[in-house]
């Protein structure tokens, strides 16, 4: 299992214990993403998280074709 797999595979189950508590699933997709980032902002610069988060908040249409993607 590679780490991406194992990450889907936690936050499945987070969400499961989400749903069992009563929390909306949103807001507890929102506290994990802050979590996240929080946890990362003590392990890497403030301008390499935000580049990473930036990059990710521009390629999240999945219909957008990019031009580096053509062949």
């Amino acid at each position: 299992m590679g780490v991406h797999q194992w990450a889907r595979q936690a936050i499945e189950q987070s969400l499961q214990g989400v749903e069992a508590q009563g929390f909306d699933q949103v807001m507890a997709l929102r506290a994990l993403l802050s979590a996240v980032i929080e946890r990362n902002r003590a392990a890497r610069s403030a301008v390499d998280l935000a580049a990473e988060l930036q990059f990710l908040a521009d390629n999240l249409d999945d219909e957008r074709d990019y031009s580096f993607m053509r062949p």
